[in-house]
């Protein structure tokens, strides 16, 4: 079967109210790319739903959670090679409309390409955007690097990238690994982007789910980045 150049990768874990309206939407409306939908041990009918309709699924027969669905899907795509890949998320919030933007910027050099949903807008006033804002600080700070929304969950990596993420058992799809790799040179960008609601189900970022999450980055990009092991093929142009 042809192979294409952009592979997204829809880590998808107790999905099955949303899987098959993400899936669908990408075959029906963007052939040029393809998929693989990582099943993270889920417990509802996603795997089910996913075999029965045919789509291209790796099924984990634990939960490993996001960074380790996402690396199974980087594996995928360095195993395969693609040349960029797209994390896409498998609630329907994501739009695969923006990805030709996204890879006008990587085949222009850069390395991970982020959809910012405030690239052109303003942020609004909640307590998570104010989170999303003090990562954002933090990222500046340490790298020098000014990321309008550095907790998207939708970006693309180049070929090198997709190595690293695929090779390293560390990467996690999060902001601290952004900072990390900025910091050893890594070539980033960001398109505008907008980002849907989700289709169905409850998302895990609940209140204090949120409030955790963005303590964990701060720290990480503040303090634990600067003592991780250097051992990434990257260098400093």
């Amino acid at each position: 079967m042809y192979k294409k150049e952009v592979l997204l990768i829809i880590p998808a874990y107790n999905e099955e109210a949303n899987i098959a309206f993400v899936v669908d939407e990408i075959a029906e409306n963007y052939p040029e790319f393809d998929y693989v939908v990582i099943d993270d041990g889920s417990s509802d009918d996603t795997k089910r739903i996913c075999k029965n309709r045919g789509y291209n699924i790796i099924s984990l027969s634990v939960n490993l959670g996001l960074a380790g669905a996402f690396q199974t899907g980087m594996r995928y795509a360095y195993q395969k090679g693609y040349k960029y890949a797209v994390q896409f998320d498998g609630d329907g919030q994501h739009s695969a409309k923006y990805i030709q933007a996204m890879k006008a910027e990587a085949d222009n050099g850069a390395e991970i390409v982020i959809a910012s949903r405030f690239l052109k807008k303003k942020k609004p006033m909640s307590l998570r955007m104010i989170g999303s804002s003090l990562i954002s600080l933090a990222v500046m700070i340490t790298t020098g690097t000014r990321l309008t929304d550095p907790t998207s969950g939708m970006r693309m990596y180049s070929s090198r990238a997709i190595e690293e993420f695929a090779l390293n058992i560390n990467y996690g799809p999060e902001p601290d690994t952004v900072s990390y790799l900025i910091k050893q040179g890594i070539r980033i960008s960001e398109v505008q982007a907008q980002m849907k609601e989700r289709q169905g189900g409850k998302s895990y970022l609940t209140f204090f789910n949120s409030i955790k999450y963005m303590i964990r980055m701060l720290v990480s990009i503040i303090f634990i980045q600067n003592f991780r092991k250097r051992d990434l093929k990257y260098s400093k142009k």
